[in-house]
């Protein structure tokens, strides 16, 4: 129990956790054989429609480490990225600020809406940005040379930041690498200011992003799909 409110605390003060451990190398690579065959790169946002990713949600959601993390939470979406040397990008700096949700509706409080693989996406306040936990299972190491995400700790605090604000917060502040062995656990706010780079080596670096949210929505909003 001591370890979970830790790992709360961590999360509410730097804006992301780095858990190594959490799924076995084994699931890793059978998660990975069922991901074989799809399209490298940044990857479809529809894998929580398959048991196996609803599965795995629900069962990061009750592992000791993020317990609390996750408390009453959903998981509401799952996007695969697989970076490598035959698909390789760069993130610049940024936060996440959009959500899946069912329909669009008509409120002065949402902005930013698109369809995205025939999905509504909007962008909700910030009060309820700062409710919901994004979870990152790696599937393969994460090291400095295959892309690592970078994060500025405790830039989450800030609220909604402008382009022009966040090379000067990372100037002031500093960035951290995200590192962590096969089976590995990032678990970041979205508000978080996050990159990565483009990786320098031939290995992979497959990733799960799920994102998880409070079971119920303001402003009339309701989740597409919640695990």
């Amino acid at each position: 129990m001591v370890i979970a409110v830790n790992a709360q605390a961590i999360l509410d003060v730097t804006g992301f956790l780095v858990l190594p451990g959490i799924v076995s190398e084994a699931q890793c690579a059978w998660i990975a054989s069922l991901l074989a065959g799809r399209q490298a790169g940044a990857g479809r946002r529809d894998l929580l429609e398959k048991d196996w990713c609803a599965s795995l949600a629900a069962t990061l959601r009750d592992t000791f480490d993020l317990g609390q993390v996750l408390t009453d939470m959903v998981a509401v979406q799952c996007t695969y990225f697989d970076k490598s040397a035959q698909s390789n990008w760069l993130v610049p700096l940024h936060q996440d600020l959009g959500i899946p949700v069912a329909e669009h509706v008509d409120s002065p409080e949402l902005q930013g809406w698109s369809i995205k693989q025939g999905v509504h996406h909007v962008q909700p306040p910030a009060s309820l940005l700062t409710r919901m936990t994004a979870v990152r299972v790696h599937l393969d190491e994460s090291a400095e040379d295959n892309g690592p995400l970078r994060v500025i700790p405790g830039s989450h605090l800030a609220g909604r930041l402008q382009p022009e604000e966040m090379g000067e917060f990372r100037r002031i502040h500093g960035e951290v690498l995200c590192t962590t062995p096969r089976g590995g656990v990032v678990a970041l706010k979205p508000l978080l200011l996050h990159a990565s780079s483009k990786a320098t080596s031939n290995r992979p670096r497959r990733v799960l992003h799920y994102l998880y949210g409070p079971k119920q929505l303001p402003h009339g909003l309701a989740w597409h799909r919640a695990v």
